[in-house]
């Protein structure tokens, strides 16, 4: 039973598609908070890691092909900082919520954290439709706005306010999501 589950989301990304230049600054700016939060999470007992990242319509790539791609794409600087260790949890999806189609409502039924905490990429779609999905769930979340990238700067605050107004999300910088 944790105290909190990091969920690391689609931060695995080859930035070659046709947001990839309005997305790649705004994760150049997160990289830093993500990775500190993601080295905290990973030096304590109460803290579950996730990452749960799209796999691209291709049902056959591992995890291992994930991170390769990745790394092999136009950005591997936004990459480095934060490929999952061994061992640590790895989900993948096929759409914008990390719950839909994958067995993230049953790894969480297993491990009973009291609260999550969403990171990653992009704030106005896949962290949004996360943080309904934990909400309806029953799920109190936390957005450290300083570690979720959008590509529309508008959108992406909009998404924050909608997400802290009707859900009820707790948006804090990433340094204090662990204190």
């Amino acid at each position: 039973m944790s105290d909190t589950a990091v969920l690391v989301i689609d931060m695995l990304n080859n930035y070659r598609h046709e947001d990839a230049e309005k997305l790649a600054p705004s994760v150049a700016d997160i990289i830093e908070p993500i990775a500190e939060l993601i080295s905290a999470a990973h030096k304590r007992d109460d803290v579950d890691l996730i990452y749960v990242n799209d796999n691209y319509g291709d049902f056959t790539a591992s995890q291992d092909d994930l991170v390769r791609q990745a790394l092999e794409g136009e950005r591997p600087d936004l990459v480095k900082p934060i490929v999952p260790k061994e061992g640590v949890r790895f989900l993948q999806k096929v759409r914008h919520s990390a719950f839909y189609a994958t067995a993230l409502a049953y790894s969480l039924r297993q491990l009973e954290p009291k609260r999550l905490i969403l990171t990653g990429q992009v704030t106005e779609q896949c962290i949004l439709y996360t943080a309904l999905d934990a909400y309806v769930r029953h799920f109190p979340v936390t957005v450290p706005p300083d570690a979720v990238a959008h590509i529309d700067a508008d959108l992406g605050e909009a998404a924050l306010r909608m997400m802290e107004e009707n859900m009820g999300a707790e948006i804090v910088p990433a340094r204090k999501c662990l204190n």
